[in-house]
């Protein structure tokens, strides 16, 4: 007797439908939002676009940059025999693993490219008090980000969504002067980066991670989100 199978997608078309409909909705004001930030640096529109979308599919990508070396106790068992009988005898030994360090194209590449742009836009112009501010708003937000950061075993470095932007729109307006922008942007894009990352290099490999991708998981939403967020609300 032949039997017809019946087989049932896992999403139905009209749900289907219904999170392409949301997906291209999502893209397009995630788009708008991160060409309006750009766009207020002083960045071209058409170079604006092709930085979103540079950092949209560099967020896939991580270019090794280091390698560290751990060693981690580890229990082991071994067979002693006596009288012709064995025993499972339990010791500890030291395993050797190794960490790649990344850096994500889009999560750090990206924002950190625009904003040494506008570092170099403030020294051609010999804004010269702008760049003194900028590099001081810099290092509170490397302190500040260092401070809440920390280390997540077996994922990485990571850190609240809010809390960088919040420091950086807050320096922005401080320390900002004729451009609060550009000063929110540099110090909320390299704020996140000295201060989570680099500042804690040396905790990297006892993460028990296999790679730890700098501005990847757990801080793409850090560096890259903090700057575009701190230029939109200063």
């Amino acid at each position: 007797m032949n039997r017809r199978r019946l087989i049932i997608p896992p999403v139905s078309l009209p749900v289907l439908l219904v999170m392409g409909i949301l997906f291209v909705i999502i893209f397009a004001f995630f788009s708008g939002v991160v060409m309006a930030a750009f766009e207020k640096l002083g960045i071209p529109p058409d170079v604006a676009y092709a930085l979103f979308i540079f950092a949209l599919v560099g967020s896939f990508i991580n270019i090794p940059i280091a390698e560290e070396t751990s060693y981690e106790p580890v229990v082991r068992v071994r067979e002693v025999r006596f009288f012709g009988i064995a025993y499972p005898v339990p010791f500890f030994d030291w395993e050797e693993r190794r960490i790649i360090i990344a850096i994500n194209v889009g999560g750090a590449i990206v924002p950190i490219s625009v904003a040494v742009y506008e570092i170099f836009r403030m020294v051609y112009f010999g804004r010269w008090a702008l760049l003194f501010n900028t590099l001081l708003a810099v290092l509170m937000a490397s302190l500040f980000s260092h401070a809440v950061a920390r280390p997540v075993r077996g994922l990485g470095i990571a850190m609240p969504l809010f809390l960088p932007p919040l420091m950086a729109i807050l320096l922005g307006w401080l320390l900002g002067g004729s451009n609060p922008n550009a000063v929110a942007y540099i110090s909320g894009t390299l704020g996140v980066l000295i201060g989570a990352d680099l500042m804690n290099w040396s905790r990297i490999k006892n993460l028990g991670a296999p790679m730890v991708s700098i501005g990847g998981a757990g801080t793409f939403d850090g560096i890259f989100l903090a700057g575009i967020i701190a230029v939109l609300l200063v």
